[in-house]
């Protein structure tokens, strides 16, 4: 896992971005300005980019231009104290994948970092394996040797997380958030109930080659066996 880079200015700002994000499980990176975010770009891996519209040297919008060209599959999210239409357009237009004006609602701010990510992340990583199980998020189909299996799609959502991260532990709430949404209004027992059918349908006797171990107190953990 790569970092968010914060690009804006205002050293304040900054600051608040780098708590916001940390406080959010984040690792996170710093730049003044678009030649310094540039320079970072190149020098250490990052996920995505909360970028600020006005700034020296390179602004916001010269910035998303050039990541866009280098970096074509890095999410940008703009964020400016600018909230007329012509000038979203000219964010989008550069490449920005969203836009926030300021000043923001720290859990707004979140949310979007999270769906940019889960909207990158699909794009990108579409076949995981778990043990024997291939599992093709473009079609959302399971196949374990020959034969293809059709799982109700929250419990392949579930499954998809977990072998994305196989022997990762995941925490409740990253799981919450990613399959069924940051505005999931339910409780944990859904994600018990669903972790419970996975195992009964993918028990020692299925062959699928894989667990799904109980981190107490924590979350659950995919692992190969």
């Amino acid at each position: 896992m790569g970092a968010i880079l914060a690009i804006d200015d205002d050293p304040h700002i900054r600051e608040l971005l780098q708590a916001l994000l940390r406080g959010a499980g984040y690792s996170t990176l710093v730049a003044g300005d678009g030649r310094e975010a540039l320079r970072v770009l190149g020098e250490a891996q990052v996920d995505l980019c909360v970028v600020d519209a006005m700034m020296p040297h390179m602004d916001g919008t010269d910035f998303c231009r050039a990541a866009r060209r280098y970096y074509p599959d890095l999410p940008l999210l703009m964020l400016t104290a600018k909230g007329q239409l012509g000038d979203k357009v000219r964010g989008f237009d550069a490449g920005a994948d969203d836009y926030l004006v300021k000043p923001f609602e720290p859990l707004e701010l979140i949310a979007r970092v999270k769906a940019l990510l889960r909207r990158y992340r699909k794009v990108v990583e579409q076949v995981a394996q778990a043990g024997a199980l291939t599992l093709d998020n473009a079609s959302h189909l399971a196949s374990l040797g020959q034969a293809s299996l059709n799982l109700p799609l929250k419990e392949f959502n579930l499954l998809f997380f977990l072998a994305s991260h196989k022997g990762r532990t995941l925490t409740r709430t990253q799981i919450l958030d990613e399959v069924w949404g940051f505005d999931f209004d339910g409780n944990e027992r859904t994600l018990d109930v669903h972790i419970n059918r996975l195992r009964d349908r993918f028990g020692p006797s299925s062959g699928a080659g894989f667990r799904i171990v109980t981190v107490r107190g924590l979350g659950y953990r995919l692992e190969d066996i």
